[in-house]
């Protein structure tokens, strides 16, 4: 039954007075938003302003800069009276916020010089515009949702800039039976980048991690008065250092709830199981900043287990909150923050090893300075609390401390199955599970549910067999050995051509050591037989002997195997690390040395997340990444890159190590990355299964079909299934299957079914193309169901069909076909991270200096490789026009091809704006000036257009429309010409 949005709206406005909101449909235009603003402003603040004075505040307030709205909409501000008289004020009551008047506005209509939009219902807090509803009747993709809200900011003088609608803190988007919200952000986090990635989205939910989808549950639990005021008053961050809104998802609000009530209610310790990748550090400081303000809490101490994460913790506290926290840079520091009164040491981030040695009975010195705080309520909260706290530490708290409160997050608890720490001295036992040591579980949030709401990935898990009869035992070089070549054959594909990096997760420092030197054997082999081949770029990261130094040391207190490992030939392993280390600096120009390993260490982290950027954004075009980094126990926790999505596995993992060593694997990203990829070289199934079953939860009845990607049998038949759609539809609008044919499909509708029935089948062959265990029978299935040459054909009419479509999305005007509006063309799914400017450049060198039949591409399979690229959307037909000037053999060099493409495209520039030129009676010369410095400045000048049209002398009439007219003609010019880069000022001859 269709439901139209006019009922879906009135129905929400009904539900809004059932929840006492107040109804205001006088509300409808920019005067009368802001007369109820002042008079809500003049109640609040007990003043009477002049018509000046309101004008003057409203100048003062109202601004583009979200940021700076919303640190105005949450703090006491200054404005100075007419007569000089100072008045200090809050746009709403900051104390209370369940004590402003709430009040629902809808079809407000905001006019300003160039912008003309209307809002199907607004929010407002004091009247304050604070929340935007837009109500849909389609079943929507959330991200084409936000797309149209952000069409509407980025409009010229749009209301969100120019009028009280920059106080706007979230956005709904509901179709009645899906709810969706968001953040406001200044466009920089507001935007939609190449790589499709987007401002976080999200669903609410009820403490037990259930969707509430339908508005009408959604206004209950989110927009009731109060829940609404505390969402935006407690449960937004405003990250200072980014000038950015981040809001909190629901199991982070509950997690946060949880802690403080027991704490106000002192009802001891607690545990949260949030998974890895849910944002805990994020939860952790907001539960911090809110303890801040408890006087009856003395301090709060958010307590990592490595350097390393102390400082990545205290950059993301500090990243939350400038200056919030501070660095401990030894155990007196920490002592001193402990000892003193000051307001900014009321939160303290510090190490479980600087804090043992704070509390150590042979410092009676530290124990003296601290006695003060014995009887004090203080807070403690403990990041991978099973990490940290098996061990004498905390008792140790719990001894000195009695009065202590202590909180733990993990995302994989310990429980009795895998307990590893129980140690039995006469009658006691030592506390051995997280709810031994913290009491009781406050929430959870576990991976089933996770991966059921697209914070992190499935996995796709590829448990390799070697081949022949006799099969080599792990950790023997033959083994090893295949491995390596297992690894160099696969990473392509496990990868997505490398677009993502990979982890080798090796048994032992020797094991590391020894992978680090057959990668460079095998490599050097390979690129003998084929010099074309690329290698892999592969460093190396395990703790060196702890005598190196202390950072070092500390490293190793949670790196179990790692300590081991070096207490036997500390200097041999000391040599190796000493070689990689010079290797690493070989390859990639660094300095580093041993005696200051963690520069090294921070220095490899950092190039595994330089992945994200493009190789032609990089001063040594992609030489900078790494392709994979040999582990024993460093980074499998606690390491988080979008970008890493491959684990190879030669080392015996289980329980909470499994499940910690996949987890990096499964950062969303977009759908370039369908899965998080593990290739198991030790036959781990029944330790895999095993870990599935213990972490799921709730749901561990499903977990396997919820944590794991369907198999490559199951995804074939379902890419059979999409393709066998898109004959079954082509011929339903009387046409073949052929890719030339849907140049010939009728209508918009028909292009938009074209569009979302070959997406399906594009985001198969996405997930096939990096399944790591195809068997060659499968991958020439695949092959036969959409050949290569045909799939390429398909993805160039794919490109071309959806520009046409999106420049109807992109025109301004109410009546727009349903069909269109709601499509997400999802372009990366379209764009190789591999096919680049340069390499299309190669390939082209190679099909002219190679006699015809030789190449490794002919001229049509080149051609349709540029069309099927969204790289190449606004060149691919300079492009493939070049190709076919050019003869296969002609024996042309790279470089003459790139010269010769320069020209070719100076040369078909200047023929038409010769055209131009003479349809509009203007001369050549000046045209190509006028053309030339708009892409030179990127931005348009009217100015400058006036000039060049001064000649013709024409009326104002006939001036104007011979601007339309010429403008018209170059705006595909020059949008082709400019490339992705934007043009400023053009916007309006779009519209």
């Amino acid at each position: 039954m269709h439901v139209r949005e006019s009922t879906i709206e009135q129905e929400l406005i009904e539900k809004l007075g059932d929840l006492k909101y107040t109804l205001r449909p006088d509300i409808r235009d920019r005067a009368s938003l802001e007369r109820n603003f002042r008079d809500k402003f003049q109640a609040l603040n007990r003043v009477t302003l002049t018509d000046a004075e309101f004008q003057r505040l409203l100048e003062e307030i109202v601004t583009p800069n979200v940021f700076k709205a919303a640190h105005t909409l949450r703090h006491r501000n200054a404005f100075t009276r007419d007569d000089g008289t100072p008045l200090n004020y809050t746009l709403v009551n900051i104390t209370d916020w369940c004590k402003n008047t709430f009040e629902v506005a809808s079809q407000l209509r905001i006019n300003t010089d160039n912008s003309h939009h209307r809002y199907d219902v607004i929010l407002l807090i004091n009247g304050v515009p604070a929340v935007q509803i837009e109500l849909k009747t389609l079943g929507i993709t959330p991200r084409r949702a936000i797309e149209q809200v952000v069409e509407y900011k980025n409009d010229a003088g749009n209301g969100y800039s120019r009028t009280l609608l920059c106080f706007i803190q979230l956005f709904i988007v509901s179709n009645r039976d899906f709810t969706y919200y968001f953040a406001n952000n200044n466009a920089r986090h507001f935007a939609f980048n190449a790589d499709e990635r987007f401002l976080p989205i999200y669903q609410f939910a009820s403490p037990d991690n259930s969707k509430i989808n339908g508005i009408d549950a959604f206004a209950d639990a989110f927009l009731a008065k109060c829940t609404l005021g505390q969402m935006i008053s407690r449960y937004m961050v405003l990250v200072a250092s980014e000038q950015k809104l981040l809001m909190m998802r629901p199991y982070q609000i509950y997690a946060v709830k949880n802690i403080v009530e027991c704490i106000d209610t002192n009802l001891g310790n607690g545990y949260i199981w949030h998974t890895t990748g849910s944002g805990k550090t994020l939860t952790s400081f907001k539960a911090s900043t809110l303890l801040k303000a408890n006087p009856a809490i003395e301090k709060c101490l958010f307590v990592v287990d490595r350097k390393d994460l102390d400082r990545q913790t205290r950059e993301e506290f500090n990243r939350f909150q400038e200056g919030c926290v501070e660095e401990n840079t030894n155990t007196d520091s920490l002592v001193r923050r402990l000892t003193s009164d000051d307001f900014a040491d009321k939160v303290i981030v510090t190490t479980i090893q600087k804090l043992g040695r704070a509390l150590d009975s042979s410092r009676a010195d530290y124990r003296q300075k601290l006695e003060p705080l014995r009887d004090k309520r203080i807070v403690f909260i403990f990041d991978e609390c099973h990490r940290s706290q098996f061990g004498e530490n905390h008792q140790a708290i719990k001894a000195f401390f009695p009065k202590a409160q202590l909180f733990g997050f993990t995302g994989t608890p310990i429980f009795e199955q895998n307990a590893s720490y129980k140690r039995i001295e006469g009658d006691e036992q030592t506390l051995k599970t997280t709810e031994d040591l913290f009491q009781k579980s406050l929430h959870e949030y576990t991976i089933t549910h996770a991966i059921e709401d697209r914070n992190v990935l499935r996995f796709h898990v590829d448990y390799y067999k070697p081949d022949g009869k006799h099969v080599a035992k792990p950790g023997e070089l033959v083994a090893k050995r295949a491995v390596v070549e297992a690894i160099l054959s696969k990473h392509d594909a496990a990868t997505g051509g490398r677009r993502f990096n990979a982890i080798l997760a090796t048994a032992s420092i020797n094991d590391a050591i020894e992978y680090h030197q057959l990668f460079e054997q095998a490599q050097a082999g390979r690129q003998k037989v084929d010099p074309e081949w690329s290698p892999l770029k592969i460093a190396a990261v395990f703790s060196p002997p702890a005598d190196v130094g202390a950072d070092v040391k500390q490293l190793q207190e949670d790196l179990p195997q790692e300590q081991e490992d070096n207490k036997k030939d500390p200097e041999g392993k000391k040599a190796a690390l000493k070689a990689i280390i010079a290797r690493y600096n070989t390859r990639f120009r660094t300095n580093h040395r041993i005696e200051e390993f963690d520069a090294y260490y921070q220095d490899v982290q950092q190039r595994i997340k330089d992945q994200q950027f493009p190789n032609a954004d990089l001063p040594m075009k992609g030489g900078e990444k790494v392709d994979v980094v040999i582990v024993v126990d460093m980074l499998l926790t606690g390491f988080d890159s979008k970008f890493l999505n491959t684990l190879y596995v030669d080392k015996n993992l289980k329980h909470h190590g499994l499940i910690q060593a996949f987890s990096r694997t499964n950062r969303v990203l977009n759908d370039t990355k369908p899965y998080g990829n593990i290739l198991d070289f030790r036959g781990q199934q029944d330790e895999v299964d095993a870990a599935i079953a213990l972490f799921s939860g709730a749901k561990a009845d499903k977990a396997r079909e919820i944590w794991l990607v369907d198999t490559a049998p199951v995804v074939i038949e379902k890419f059979k299934v999409a393709r066998a759609n898109l004959d079954t539809f082509m011929q339903s609008q009387g046409l073949s299957g052929k890719p030339d044919d849907i140049a010939n499909l009728k209508g918009d509708a028909a292009r938009a079914a074209f569009v979302e029935h070959f997406k399906q089948v594009q985001k198969l062959k996405t997930q096939l193309d990096q399944y790591t265990d195809l068997s060659a029978e499968q991958a020439q299935t695949i092959d036969r169901i959409l050949p290569r040459d045909v799939l390429n054909s398909f993805r160039g009419a794919y490109l071309e069909t959806a520009q046409r479509l999106r420049a109807q999305q992109d025109k301004p005007g109410e009546s727009k076909n349903d069909h269109i509006d709601q499509l997400d063309f999802e372009f990366v799914l379209f764009a190789s991270s591999t096919i680049d400017y340069d390499y299309i450049m190669k390939l082209i060198a190679e099909y002219s200096s190679k006699t015809p039949g030789k190449a490794t591409m002919s001229r049509e399979q080149l051609i349709g490789l540029i069309a099927g690229d969204a790289k190449f959307m606004d060149e691919r037909e300079d492009i493939s026009e070049y190709v076919r000037s050019l003869k296969a053999g002609e024996g042309l060099s790279e470089r003459d091809i790139r010269l010769g493409y320069r020209d070719f495209k100076a040369d078909k520039a200047a023929r038409e704006l010769s055209v131009l030129s003479e349809r509009h009676g203007l001369p050549a010369g000046a045209l190509e000036a006028f053309v030339e410095t708009i892409l030179t400045r990127r931005i348009f000048d009217g100015e400058q257009l006036t000039e060049l049209l001064a000649p013709l002398n024409l009326g104002w009439k006939a001036r104007t429309e011979k601007e339309l007219a010429l403008m018209g003609e170059l705006l595909p010019l020059l949008k082709r010409r400019s490339g992705a880069r934007e043009i400023a000022g053009l916007k309006v001859y779009e519209d």
